[in-house]
């Protein structure tokens, strides 16, 4: 890990590097360099990213389905476990799908967490309407929260059944789990996460449309 928080220092500092000889006002600068590494960061997982989507769309729409097969096998947990899995192969879903992304983005924030805590030079700058990146900011916080619910309420399974409740419950609760953790972090990193969840609503809003189109 140790390896992986150095590579993500220099790899910053050279991306900052860049971004300074065409804007030289550090205000700028630094939330421009935070912005560039987010992008270069969701264009590296894109393809994860993608494939995730689709299957968590193709997993609500099979869901009647899967209803079906809970009934028809209440008395036998084993076979329905069966045919279940048998259904996620057919149609190309899988269960598991949405934890894959958060996963692989898990020592990406904490590879960060340790880049902006050790990165002085952040430390009193200010970019758009936060004054200081090496300290928290409550806008950004609750900013972060809104946007994290937003990437998920985009592909939540619809209808009036206990999985679409659930989803919805946990859901919200992930937005505001987001804020309070956000509340006390830097905000260079929650900088970081919100660029992020940004690009995470446009990217699902897009496959969304074009797996809609396609059925």
């Amino acid at each position: 890990m140790h390896y992986l928080n150095n590579a993500f220092v220099q790899f910053f500092e050279y991306l900052h590097r860049g971004v300074v000889s065409v804007f030289p006002n550090q205000n700028v600068s630094y939330g421009l360099a935070i912005i560039l590494m987010t992008v270069i960061i969701r264009v590296i997982i894109l393809p994860l990213g993608i494939k995730q989507i689709k299957s968590s769309l193709i997993m609500n729409k099979i869901q009647p389905e899967v209803k079906k097969i809970q009934d028809k096998y209440k008395k036998d947990p084993q076979k329905a476990q069966q045919e279940m899995m048998k259904l996620y192969k057919e149609k190309g879903a899988s269960p598991f799908s949405g934890c894959l992304p958060l996963l692989i983005q898990w020592p990406i924030l904490v590879a960060l967490y340790y880049v902006f805590n050790n990165l002085t030079g952040i430390n009193g700058i200010s970019f758009l309407w936060i004054t200081n990146l090496g300290k928290s900011d409550i806008p950004l916080s609750i900013l972060s929260g809104i946007t994290t619910f937003l990437s998920g309420w985009l592909i939540m399974p619809s209808g009036d059944n206990p999985q679409a409740s659930q989803s919805k419950k946990m859901n919200i609760g992930m937005g505001f789990m987001m804020v309070f953790i956000s509340w006390r972090l830097k905000s260079a990193l929650v900088l970081y996460w919100v660029v992020s969840n940004l690009i995470q609503i446009a990217q699902n809003f897009v496959v969304k449309m074009i797996e809609e189109k396609n059925v």
